[in-house]
């Protein structure tokens, strides 16, 4: 199962096991199972401390491996091979189980040590998920620190009759005790604050009695970071509030025009972007969403505020916003009614639970079709329908698209209906914009890829100017027309939404923003 590389740096990993760590395997017939087993054995290989036994009756699921701590009573379960993206959370969950220390601050292990709830927690993902690891990496950690939570890590593909009987049409989907408990990437903070009662206004009261920032970037993406890491360099008190670091980047799977590094992933991006902000000290505050926006001119302290969804209020001398961009929705009947129930916006993640059935992506730029040759790997039949008379997309990738047997495209359809069940999706209706006639595609998956909207919304009622896009108009270098806030990114006005772009949109934001700081100060 693991190359000869592989094993010798696993071999490395494990030797900082402290602990007994005992692999329990319960299996059944099939290849997975074989393959779970051969992989607990190369595992325990490696370490004195790891042993493997089977027990096919200590799991009504199978096949599973079961990571377990003997002496604490911890159990990690993982009900499918766990590689590809899974793999790490295989690690840091032996590691973890092994007594090796969670890299978490002290208060938030207290915090879990302390609930005082019997979780049984499963997690419904996808092998080709780059969101799906964070959310079972956090629970295993939960499960890791307090034995009355039990976390089972589910292969999708593997276990489709859970799927269908479940209607899971999007990963990751959490069920706790039984019930469904959220789905898409979440926080192990914002896991908590749904969890243990009363954590969210303590939080927001802990935020609200921050010292004032110099600099505060809203935003954690490329164009963020970036103002965050110049700010920090200047030796000035600098901050960061985000929904999530990284921001769009995370749903990027391969990223080949990042100059000088030939290819990269979406996740891995953003580690390295919060290493790098870490490495300067820049405060950093996550799961916190920016809500409203006040000029120094109308706070009695002089300060500008920003006030969180949370009900906390973060102050500082200048503002930069870099809130970044979402998808587009398609903004037709039955698309919010079927979200996560046919209608999706990652292929990569959801790609997977549509295995064998028909799809269709909306969009033909670079993502619509890139999403189309994806999905051809796996689903019966792809249909990508565009708005206009031709696509978008560069044409390597139309070659290769028209390439493929499974993969019918068509222009001058426009997206009118999505139709399901009242459980799922079942057909798409678009009108041929060529005859205006009404036609329904029979179908069980629908990818919208159809562009980016800016995260401003929250802006309209302040003084910072918007587009008639809602884009944040800048100056060139970074104003807005708001005194001391400065302005970086996707939200911008300045065209081509690319990551370099937003990197170098940060870096001159931030440093007008200092340059305001000196002139104020004279």
């Amino acid at each position: 199962m693991l190359d000869q590389a592989i094993k010798q740096q696993l071999k490395q990993y494990l030797s900082n096991l402290k602990e007994e760590v005992q692999l329990v395997v319960s299996l059944d017939e099939s290849k997975a199972a074989n393959d779970i087993q051969s992989l607990a054995h190369e595992i325990a290989e490696l370490s004195d401390f790891v042993t493997v036994t089977r027990d096919d009756a200590a799991s009504s699921r199978r096949p599973v491996m079961t990571v377990t701590n003997p002496k604490k009573g911890t159990q990690l379960r993982f009900a499918g091979l766990p590689m590809g993206h899974e793999f790490t959370s295989l690690v840091l969950a032996l590691l973890h189980s092994g007594g090796h220390p969670i890299k978490l601050e002290a208060e938030t292990i207290e915090q879990i040590a302390k609930l005082n709830k019997k979780l049984d927690v499963e997690i419904f993902i996808s092998l080709s998920c780059q969101n799906c690891p964070d959310v079972v990496q956090a629970f295993n950690m939960m499960s890791a620190i307090n034995p009355d939570i039990r976390t089972t890590m589910i292969d999708g593909a593997l276990f489709q009759d859970e799927v269908k009987s479940r209607d899971i049409m999007a990963v990751p989907s959490v069920f706790v005790n039984g019930e469904l408990f959220g789905q898409g990437r979440m926080s192990l903070t914002e896991i908590l604050n749904k969890i243990d009662d009363g954590a969210a206004e303590k939080a927001a009261a802990s935020l609200s009695e921050k010292e004032p920032y110099d600099v505060l970037v809203i935003g954690g993406g490329p164009g963020g970071s970036a103002a965050a890491v110049y700010a920090a360099r200047k030796g000035i008190r600098t901050g960061v509030v985000a929904k999530r670091l990284g921001g769009q980047v995370m749903d990027t799977m391969a990223i080949e025009n990042f100059i000088s590094v030939k290819h990269t992933e979406g996740p891995k991006l953003a580690h390295d972007l919060g290493e790098h902000l870490k490495e300067y000290g820049v405060d950093i505050i996550t799961e916190q969403q920016a809500d409203k926006l006040m000029g120094a001119t109308y706070t009695e302290d002089g300060y500008i505020h920003v006030n969180l969804e949370s009900g906390a209020t973060l102050k500082s001398k200048s503002v930069i916003l870099s809130p970044g961009a979402r998808w587009r929705e398609m903004n037709v009947p039955g698309e919010q009614e079927y979200r996560n129930k046919g209608v999706a916006y990652c292929p990569h993640c959801d790609g997977p639970l549509f295995k064998g059935k028909k799809t269709a992506v909306i969009g033909g730029g670079n993502s619509g079709i890139e999403a189309a040759i994806d999905l051809a790997g796996i689903v019966e039949h792809v249909t990508v329908l565009e708005f206009a008379d031709t696509l978008r997309a560069d044409q390597v990738l139309i070659n290769k698209a028209n390439s493929l047997p499974n993969v019918e495209i068509i222009t001058m359809a426009q997206t009118t209906e999505v139709i399901g069940d009242g459980k799922r999706v079942t057909s798409l209706k678009y009108k041929d914009r060529n005859t205006d006639e009404i036609k329904e595609i029979e179908l069980s998956g629908i990818f919208v890829q159809i562009g980016l909207v800016p995260n401003t919304e929250w802006l309209k009622d302040s003084e910072v100017k918007l587009s008639a896009r809602g884009e944040i108009e800048v100056g060139n270098r970074g104003e807005t027309s708001m005194e001391g806030v400065f302005a970086a990114g996707d939200a911008t006005t300045v065209p081509y939404k690319q990551i370099i772009i937003a990197m170098g949109e940060g870096a001159k934001a931030s440093l007008g923003a200092f340059d305001y700081l000196i002139r104020k100060q004279a």
